[in-house]
């Protein structure tokens, strides 16, 4: 039996037992779908593979997607915001790095030194997570496929002429029926 330690939203550790290790990334990801995370990210930020960049499932983090008003894309891991950024590759004498994407904050004064770093200028920042290089890992995918491919196949078939498209169905008639409430809707959940 398998003990992880998770760290609740509100700050409480909490123990799960995990019966065998081929389980352990199911239980990180129900858990993390709360925002409970189950490690200190590490200097540099987590290292992955750049081609699970696409379909990265952030639960495993204890993080989550989450567009701004403003339309930006970010992550959100323990109350902070991390934006996407594309690095170029670097191809020089001292030094050869394939391109990247990396999500990353500005640092705040209580973040600890080990997580700063420092970029060009006086800004220094704190990263959650890198892609770059390395083989794709299929069990750092949300499960059940990959977004991206599935937009694309869509894509493709809106791109067909109108002919090729097979004909809709139509509904079968249906009897009127008395005008129902409207159902509540629930405001858009806000970032853990």
């Amino acid at each position: 039996m398998l003990h992880i330690e998770f760290l609740t939203d509100l700050g409480a550790r909490v123990t799960v037992d995990v019966d065998s290790a081929d389980k352990l990334l199911d239980i990180q990801r129900q858990y993390g779908r709360l925002g409970w995370t189950s490690g200190e990210v590490p200097t540099g930020g987590y290292q992955f593979p750049h081609d699970n960049e696409p379909d990265f499932d952030w639960t495993l983090l204890g993080a989550r997607k989450w567009t701004s008003p403003d339309g930006e894309e970010l992550v959100i891991h323990k109350g902070h915001a991390y934006r996407r950024r594309e690095l170029e590759a670097v191809d020089s004498r001292k030094m050869k790095l394939p391109a990247a994407v990396k999500f990353s904050r500005g640092a705040k004064s209580t973040d600890p030194d080990q997580l700063r770093e420092k970029s060009d200028g006086e800004f220094e920042y704190v990263t959650l997570a890198i892609f770059r290089g390395g083989k794709r890992q299929e069990r750092y995918a949300i499960p059940g496929g990959r977004p991206n491919a599935q937009n694309q196949a869509s894509q493709a078939q809106s791109s067909q002429p109108q002919a090729a498209r097979p004909a809709p169905a139509r509904p079968a008639p249906t009897a009127r029926l008395a005008p129902q409430p409207a159902p509540h809707v629930a405001e858009e959940e806000p970032p853990f």
